[in-house]
């Protein structure tokens, strides 16, 4: 019988691709000739291992990593990672810097300060409402590393070419990103990203970590607080969160074996993009909240003629199959969430909606 499955626009946790679901549905009660569920196999078999070697493989392969760099799946979310960077690589007497960009650049701020780690905001397009990525930004030369939020789920930005800065280590939040799009990796002292937006299901954070990194951290933080930790283990000094390490593991698999890597990715990305903000711009009764040259390939973030129109707009939708609609709480308006996994079929499904009820109540 064929699942009743609509058109999945939710921002976190997002959308999947059917194969990968397909997939899981097929071996999760007997993985791998276990005779157990990827659920119930300990962390420390020889198949789970393979799972999680895999994953770091393909990820590997896709950013074309080269051997300084380890790749390692954490607890906490991306958020904890808001204080575990300061953390790791401020040491007493050392600044940051960060660039703030929206919701998510805020919280990485707090958290670093919370602790009383020296940071200073060296660009902040905040003036307008987060509604663009600063161009212009003058890096403090002594810096331990300029920390970026890749793109900004909540705003609809996107940094559509990373910034230069020079010898300093850039430290990046692609939470909503990761994968999307090629880039040079190796600029990067530290990427991370919250598995739930764009590579599996909630529970488990990728983070991608540089030698010269792991030097600088402190022998005298907590355990579970220090990148050595996850690093020396390969993310199994603690039981993981297998089944969210797994998931990502088949969905690398399917980005890589099905799609052809990173860049039909992009293309297919831009693609969608094109679609719905070609939409967009050819209407009247909708409005995007982005500067155009720093709007998201990732979360289309629009508005209508009012509040009373948004909310029929996302009630309407999802009798029609689409979900997931409705902005974020703080500011409202809608958002289609279009991560590597959504389909071209949804957005061009989305934008017929879109039309249609436009004309009806435009």
């Amino acid at each position: 019988m064929k699942a009743n499955r609509i058109h999945n626009f939710n921002p976190g946790p997002a959308a999947l691709p059917l194969p990968v679901l397909e997939e899981i549905q097929a071996s999760f009660l007997d993985f791998e000739g276990t005779g157990m569920s990827i659920t119930e196999v300990s962390h420390r078999s020889k198949q789970f291992e393979a799972v999680l070697n895999d994953a770091v493989d393909r990820t590997r392969r896709l950013l074309q990593l080269d051997d300084r760099f380890k790749v390692l799946f954490l607890q906490g979310g991306a958020s904890l990672q808001f204080c575990m960077i300061p953390m790791n690589f401020l040491r007493d007497g050392e600044n940051a810097d960060y660039v703030n960009t929206g919701t998510w650049s805020t919280k990485a701020i707090k958290e670093a300060r919370i602790l009383n780690k020296q940071v200073q905001v060296v660009a902040s397009s905040e003036d307008r409402n987060f509604s663009y990525i600063p161009r212009e930004i003058a890096f403090t030369p002594d810096a331990a590393y300029v920390h970026i939020t890749s793109n900004n789920t909540i705003k609809g930005t996107q940094w559509p070419a990373f910034p230069d800065s020079g010898a300093i280590p850039l430290v990046a939040d692609m939470s909503s990103d990761i994968l999307s799009r090629r880039f040079d990796a190796s600029k990067f002292g530290l990427i991370y990203a919250g598995a739930q937006k764009n590579i599996g299901p909630a529970g488990v954070c990728m983070v991608i970590i540089r030698d010269d990194m792991l030097s600088r951290v402190p022998a005298t933080l907590p355990t579970m607080l220090s990148y050595t930790t996850f690093a020396d283990k390969n993310s199994l000094f603690n039981t993981p969160p297998c089944f969210a390490i797994y998931t990502v593991q088949i969905v690398l698999k399917w980005l890589e074996d099905t799609i052809g890597g990173l860049a039909p990715m992009a293309a297919l990305n831009r693609r969608k993009a094109d679609v719905l903000y070609g939409a967009i711009d050819a209407s009247e009764f909708y409005r995007g909240t982005a500067d155009t040259d720093s709007r998201s390939l990732m979360n289309v973030t629009f508005r209508l003629p009012s509040e009373d129109l948004e909310k029929r707009f996302v009630a309407q939708a999802m009798e029609n199959g689409l979900g997931g609609l409705k902005g974020h709480r703080s500011v409202g308006g809608c958002r289609a969430s279009i991560y590597n996994p959504t389909p071209l079929a949804a957005v061009e499904a989305l934008v017929d909606f879109m039309r249609t009820f436009e004309k009806k109540n435009g």
